[in-house]
């Protein structure tokens, strides 16, 4: 669930109210994005860098630790 707030957070600070705006925009899956934002779906590693990208960030920088 702490990483779907933090997914959803960082949509917000992106200006994006809807998460299905975001998906569009980014050529993300509607669904899986919906799904990872709610903590309702298991995130691979190859999903989180997707989204790491998505929000041009590191996947550091995505997940808010330091190496």
């Amino acid at each position: 669930m702490e990483l779907g707030r933090r997914i959803r957070a960082l949509r917000i600070s992106k200006g994006y109210k809807s998460a299905e705006k975001f998906a569009l925009d980014h050529n993300l899956s509607r669904v899986h994005y919906g799904r990872w934002e709610a903590g309702k779906k298991n995130i691979t590693y190859k999903s989180l860098l997707i989204l790491a990208r998505a929000h041009g960030m590191t996947l550091p920088e995505f997940l808010g630790v330091e190496i």
